[in-house]
């Protein structure tokens, strides 16, 4: 996987050919922060001086840093596709929440 993760936040990460380096952005806040390096070791080192800098930049400027995701998400869904997976869930003897916390999850391994 593609990614980086410090103090809950986390990275995607690319290869830019062009300058020959790795380029990342910290994903899953609206604040644009990116980073790069030559080498593994280079990009993992500026991806948590990336992410200790904005934490004090943020605190220097006396504003709230983005943060990661809390967990909690609401859905809309077609009132049949509710009712499949509401039916899936029981019959495997778990909540409707915890089937689906399983099956996105699984999913984003794999994605």
């Amino acid at each position: 996987m593609n990614t980086l993760n410090y103090k809950g936040y986390a990275a995607k990460l690319e290869y830019d050919a062009d300058d020959r380096i790795f380029v990342g952005h910290i994903a899953g806040i609206k604040d644009i922060v990116g980073f790069h390096g030559t080498n593994v070791n280079e990009l993992e080192e500026a991806f948590t001086e990336a992410v200790d800098s904005y934490l004090m930049a943020c605190e220097r400027l006396g504003e709230a840093p983005n943060k990661p995701y809390s967990g909690r998400m609401m859905l809309r869904l077609a009132p049949e596709t509710h009712q499949r997976i509401a039916t899936v869930a029981q019959i495997q003897g778990i909540s409707l929440n915890q089937w689906a916390s399983q099956t996105l999850h699984h999913a984003a391994l794999h994605a």
